[in-house]
């Protein structure tokens, strides 16, 4: 029995942030705004998004380091070493990403948001709402 997991894109992150090294750690610190934009086969799955509405976006961090385990929190080596998993390190084995972000505006297949850290090209893995009650983290 083989174990394949196979991810398809529904879209990709337009972004100015274009290297790792000048991103914010998290998108509440600073990211510029950005579109995430969306193939057509996807187009009716965003038929109830709202401006203003706050949604996850997951996403494939594909310049992420995969071999990583342990990590200095926030790249700062003042901080003794923690396993990726106690941390929010885009490089860990799966480079799961997950965005909270606030839907700036809406075109067709666009969605213009805030407080997105993603590089540009970034590829998209799906949009989930935020769940009511959860405070922001």
């Amino acid at each position: 029995m083989e174990n394949d997991l196979v991810l398809r894109p529904i879209g990709f992150v337009e972004s100015p942030l274009t290297d790792r090294e000048s991103a914010p750690k998290q998108g509440r610190e600073g990211s510029p705004d950005a579109w995430l934009v969306f193939e057509p086969a996807v187009e009716e799955g965003l038929q109830d998004l709202r401006v203003g509405e706050r949604v996850i976006v997951i996403t494939w961090l594909d310049r992420a380091h995969r071999e990583v385990l342990k990590v200095h929190p926030r790249d700062d080596l003042s901080i003794r070493e923690h396993g990726v998993f106690s941390t929010r390190s885009s490089d860990r084995p799966n480079p799961i990403g997950l965005h909270l972000v606030e839907i700036v505006s809406i075109e067709d297949l666009r969605i213009q948001v805030r407080d997105l850290e993603a590089l540009d090209g970034t590829p998209i893995l799906d949009v989930k709402p935020r769940i009511e009650g959860v405070p922001d983290s």
